[in-house]
């Protein structure tokens, strides 16, 4: 999956989303810089920005699932999800204001995450193996975000925008699995009051459970291994939602409770960096 680590396609690609990042400018699709439908080199793109910010000092904590919708994953010609990196200053506490300009073109999705207790090393790992793996899960909200302008993305696109990663936001009372069946939770998100997205945990692949497993053998055979303590985002349990300044969004995952955060109206009022 990393077969393209060095070529120049990739660098170049790289280098442009990290640009994008960093002026907060978005870029034009990187699809045309790699080899037509080669999700290898995509991959390798993320990997080597993965690694940039690593050097740089930003600490990772886990792996967010995406494309775990089959409507999604027929808009985008694939027939698996896909995954990427998480940092700690991705995570977003409950309470804190989200900063205009601190993402480009965020969307909300609500998911179930789930925190690691112990490491999942196996190629096959078993859905026993993953429950005892887990420690607990977490209602949770990922603010997807894309470096490329107005998300005029394919899969390529996104796996190499480190699968289009913004920040995120956990809920704050831990449930263990025996206490919750994650295929049949429900979904609601509300955006100011209004609902915006409802799902089930059917939705997510099968079962959140479904996807986490395909991340863990994933990785696994790449010799990257989710380990204990790693946070996973299993994906989205229902359709995104456009997030704008002075939003407030909650999602209620029945199990699990709920999960909060806002955007700043206004510069002056945002803490988020």
């Amino acid at each position: 999956m990393y077969a393209h680590e060095t070529s120049g396609a990739v660098a170049q690609a790289a280098a442009v989303l990290d640009e994008a990042a960093r002026a907060g400018v978005p870029c034009p699709p990187v699809r045309h810089l790699l080899p037509d439908a080669d999700i290898e080199a995509a991959y390798a793109v993320q990997r080597l920005n993965v690694e940039r910010g690593i050097a740089a000092g930003r600490r990772p904590v886990g792996r967010k699932i995406g494309l775990t919708s089959p409507a999604v994953q027929r808009q985008l010609g694939v027939d698996r999800p896909d995954f990427g990196a998480l940092f700690a200053d991705m995570a977003v506490p409950e309470g804190q204001l989200i900063a205009p300009g601190r993402l480009l073109q965020p969307k909300i999705e609500a998911e179930v995450a789930l925190v690691l207790g112990a490491d999942l090393p196996h190629r096959d790992p078993t859905v026993a193996d993953l429950l005892r793996a887990t420690a607990f899960a977490l209602p949770a909200l990922e603010i997807v975000d894309s470096r490329i302008a107005g998300w005029d993305i394919n899969i390529a696109d996104t796996v190499a925008d480190n699968a289009s990663c913004g920040l995120f936001v956990l809920g704050g009372t831990p449930v263990p699995l025996d206490r919750v069946d994650l295929r049949g939770v429900r979904m609601t998100l509300t955006r100011n009051g209004e609902t915006v997205s409802q799902g089930t945990g059917a939705d997510c692949l099968g079962s959140p459970l479904t996807a986490a497993l395909w991340l863990a053998s994933t990785l696994a055979r790449l010799g990257e291994p989710l380990r204990a303590g790693d946070i996973v985002l299993t994906g989205a349990l229902g359709p995104m939602a456009v997030a704008a300044a002075g939003d407030e969004f909650t999602a209620r995952i029945e199990g699990l409770g709920t999960v909060t955060t806002a955007f700043a109206a206004s510069a002056a009022e945002g803490t988020g960096a």
